[in-house]
């Protein structure tokens, strides 16, 4: 078991955000520990003080960050020494390391930079390889302590290196196996119904998480044991299972963002896409470029938001625009066949909607959606109403379902 405590007054306020958790987590998941508990305190002394009793409670291991600069304000390293009854001494080893990485980095030393090398006594020190700040291992009755820099490259370098596998050492850990499930056009709550009896089938050793977001829901199953190829077997077995119940509503068994599958299929088809958007206003788009490679098949994309575009760059048909409007069947259809033509892809999608909180109709609420996706033989064109959202979830909404209905064309 394994607590991270997160110490800085700039995360608890929201300077900045807590990425560093997130990370160790993910890492120490995989080589078999389980997280109990992360924890935030202040720059302060007795708080820290508090949360590491608390926290030496309920875990094996606390993994700190944070507070081990030069300035007044990092109290971390003079806190442990209180805390573990020792003082600092001075390190030729830590100041040899930050020598030769200033020498590097062609920085000058100061007297506060030389401070660095004041360490915990009764600690074992750790080099710090990508900065000034070492790291210190504790141990009491049994139990491991660590502290480790802020800083997210230098805390993710020695995590890596040092100090998962020192734990593994230290500590027998379990097999730890995660599966996803992600699974689309089921609402949450009724999805948890329809998994009812078979949620409560599953053994004690496996776990079922709901992960929902923006109309997909992601099923994660966790599974521990000491045997790899027993909880192995017993995960698939759940998650063949899982295939009976939910058939074509499952897209995906593996962790992965919708527009990496759709990347990963057209590669592989050879194939190449487009994107016509209004509505979205180039978010579909955006999600594909975040993805490396994606030029091998993303030809490009055409933001028309503005019925002129529509009609000059796509080719849309002013008289369907007047007699259907914007947010129809037609002008979808007639979006996606146009970028399709104008860039000479295989695919194209395309979206048009009403993202408010103004322009809805009786016909046409707030929230209506039209999204067509079309090949050179086949077009898909559906409407969806996702209600009276603020415009960033709505915009996430229908990006989801326009990655969805090309997905399907593939």
């Amino acid at each position: 078991m394994v607590e991270i405590i997160t110490i800085g007054d700039e995360i608890l306020i929201g300077q900045i955000v807590d990425t560093n958790s997130a990370w160790m987590a993910t890492e120490l998941n995989n080589a078999g520990f389980q997280i109990v508990q992360i924890t935030s305190v202040h720059d302060d002394a007795a708080h820290i003080k508090k949360a590491l009793d608390e926290a030496l409670g309920r875990a094996q291991v606390v993994l700190i960050t944070g507070g081990l600069g030069p300035t007044k304000d990092d109290i971390t390293k003079q806190t442990l020494c209180d805390y573990f009854n020792t003082r600092l001494v001075f390190d030729e080893k830590v100041l040899q390391n930050i020598r030769e990485l200033y020498h590097t980095r062609q920085n000058v030393m100061n007297e506060l930079t030389r401070s660095q090398a004041m360490v915990p006594e009764n600690s074992i020190v750790i080099q710090n390889r990508a900065g000034s700040a070492p790291i210190t291992w504790f141990e009491k009755e049994g139990k491991v302590v660590v502290s480790m820099p802020g800083v997210p490259h230098e805390m993710k370098k020695v995590m890596s290196d040092e100090v998962i596998p020192r734990m593994q050492k230290h500590f027998k850990t379990p097999v730890i196996i995660h599966k996803t499930v992600q699974v689309y056009g089921i609402p949450e709550s009724q999805l948890a119904i329809k998994l009812t009896d078979w949620e409560s089938s599953l053994p004690d050793f496996i776990k079922l998480a709901y992960l929902p977001n923006f109309g997909i829901v992601k099923l994660r199953l966790s599974g521990v044991s000491s045997d790899a190829l027993k909880l192995e077997f017993a995960l698939n077995q759940q998650i063949e299972t899982l295939n009976h119940i939910l058939g074509e509503s499952i897209f995906s068994y593996e962790d992965k963002p919708i527009e990496k599958i759709i990347f990963e299929k057209l590669k592989n088809s050879g194939l190449t896409v487009s994107i016509a958007e209004s509505c979205t206003g180039g978010n579909i788009a955006h999600r594909l470029t975040l993805i490396p490679d994606v030029s091998e098949c993303f030809k490009g994309s055409v933001v028309a938001y503005h019925n002129d575009v529509k009609i000059k760059a796509l080719g849309v048909s002013p008289d369907d625009l007047m007699q259907h409007g914007a947010v129809s069947r037609e002008v979808a259809e007639q979006m996606a066949e146009g970028v399709r033509k104008l860039t000479q892809a295989d695919l194209a999608v395309s979206t048009t909607g009403i993202a408010g909180p103004s322009g809805g109709t009786e016909e046409k609420p707030v929230g209506t959606i039209w999204i067509a996706a079309c090949s050179k033989e086949c077009m898909i064109s559906r409407c969806f109403t996702f209600g009276n959202l603020n415009r960033e979830n709505f915009i996430e909404r229908s990006t989801m379902a326009a990655l969805m209905i090309l997905n399907e064309l593939i």
